[in-house]
């Protein structure tokens, strides 16, 4: 296919694939505790349906231990030609307090070009990326095709990383895209080259037996959460920089938006400062990051005049891609017990990790990417880092070397992923959809081996 008959493929195939991501973003599949499995399992059904009806020979859904399943696909490669590997995730973060979302969060609204949803952006947008530039193809795929698409990504996304390392020929490619980041803004076209990684673990401090009046025991009874809040607020100094030893700050070799642009993306309110020394890159992509995730103390409405016996917090760790992941786990947990005041018992558990990743650009997939990405987007695409984690990204590195690591995908840093009112830039979609059937017919065209 030229490049124009793959434009208009994707240009012609768009309603379908609007309404593709319409029926998948309305599948709750919150792969978190508590949560129904039911949806998780239906989303994985459509998942499979979809890939299937997109041309791929071979579909089926593959059980992951202590997980969701995730959904394999794969077509054999032409006669000379790579093999590619595609990645995206159809489980997503649960929509929180629905009070703060304008449109129902699993009724995916379609309002001037753009789809409010959860998942809409992380990641379904990911999953129909893969599936509308394979249809492009009417399945003549142009590579040997792998398509992984995972349930549990959210939630424990380690899980895989284990099923990777003992099914290493399953994956195996010369190429893969990982579709579960994206764009600085919508139109600026970017390839993520570096990844931070991720920690988090729930920290419990005890001081009582149990709560008792702040009448008569307030004063010196020793508060459980005033103490966990001593031992959060030490994490950081006065600049909100991460005061830990061991998590020293990084610097990374591009630019990120300017401070004005990021303070409109991320709401800071007028007269807020922003937190942390260093660029805005060093920051965002190069350095620790530590975020109080949530707090189990009792709530404002429900409050009585008690001092607290215990207090619980769920912290998370951005690594940078140098980092350690476990070691960072060791060095905040060892600083909290060393700042806990006053005796207080302190315990750790609920522990996940994942390494980050560091790309080398230059290799012919990488490059066929960006000419891809140029012509879809009409001018050349920038390298940024994320900080969001990924955790299979790092294991496919580890187990296979010499495959080319690309991530790119609908995504945008206005899309509100994790936050209410998560969206989707449709016209973004599509330009990815378009740079992905570009990438895989031009590298279709360089015979190699992984």
């Amino acid at each position: 296919m030229t490049p124009e008959e793959i434009e208009r493929a994707v240009e012609d195939g768009m309603p379908q694939t609007v309404e593709d991501l319409k029926r998948l973003v309305a599948i709750p599949s919150v792969a978190f505790p508590g949560h129904s499995e039911a949806p998780v399992l239906e989303a994985a059904a459509l998942v499979e349906r979809l890939l299937r009806a997109a041309g791929l020979p071979h579909v089926r859904q593959i059980p992951i231990e202590g997980s969701f399943p995730a959904v394999f696909a794969e077509a054999p490669a032409p006669e000379g030609a790579p093999t590619v590997l595609l990645y995206a995730h159809y489980d997503v973060q649960p929509a929180g307090d629905l009070a703060l979302w304008r449109t129902p969060p699993f009724e995916p609204t379609v309002v001037d070009g753009i789809m409010h949803g959860r998942g809409a952006a992380d990641d379904k947008s990911g999953v129909i990326a893969h599936v509308a530039a394979l249809r492009a193809f009417n399945g003549r795929f142009p590579v040997g095709l792998k398509v992984i698409i995972e349930g549990q990504e959210e939630y424990a996304g380690e899980r895989l990383e284990a099923f990777v390392e003992a099914n290493p020929d399953l994956l195996r490619a010369d190429a893969m895209v990982i579709a579960d980041v994206g764009n600085p803004e919508v139109g600026d076209p970017a390839i993520t080259t570096s990844l931070r990684g991720m920690a988090a673990f729930t920290v419990e401090v005890r001081t009582l037996a149990e709560a008792v009046h702040s009448g008569s025991f307030g004063g010196a009874a020793p508060d459980a959460l005033a103490a966990l809040m001593r031992m959060l607020t030490a994490l950081h100094d006065d600049q909100g920089n991460v005061r830990v030893p061991g998590l020293e700050p990084g610097a990374f070799p591009g630019e990120a938006l300017g401070d004005e642009e990021f303070r409109a993306l991320a709401g800071v309110l007028d007269g807020v400062s922003l937190v942390g020394d260093g660029s805005l890159a060093d920051r965002l992509w190069a350095s620790y990051a530590i975020t109080v995730t949530g707090l189990d103390v009792p709530t404002v409405t429900g409050a009585i005049n008690a001092v607290q016996a215990v207090a619980r917090a769920r912290v998370t760790i951005r690594i940078p891609a140098s980092g350690d992941a476990r070691q960072a786990l060791n060095d905040v947990t060892a600083f909290l017990e060393k700042v806990a005041p006053w005796g207080v018992k302190v315990s750790f558990g609920d522990f996940v990790s994942g390494s980050g990743f560091q790309i080398e650009p230059g290799g012919p997939a990488m490059n066929a990417a960006e000419r891809a990405l140029e012509r879809a987007f009409g001018q050349a695409p920038r390298q940024v880092g994320q900080g969001g984690s990924i955790p299979l990204v790092a294991a496919l590195a580890r187990q296979f070397p010499k495959a080319e690591i690309l991530l790119y995908g609908a995504e945008d840093d206005g899309a509100s992923i994790h936050a209410p009112n998560e969206r989707l830039v449709l016209d973004e979609l599509k330009r990815i959809i378009t740079t992905e059937a570009l990438f895989l017919a031009e590298y279709g065209g360089w015979h190699g081996a992984a």
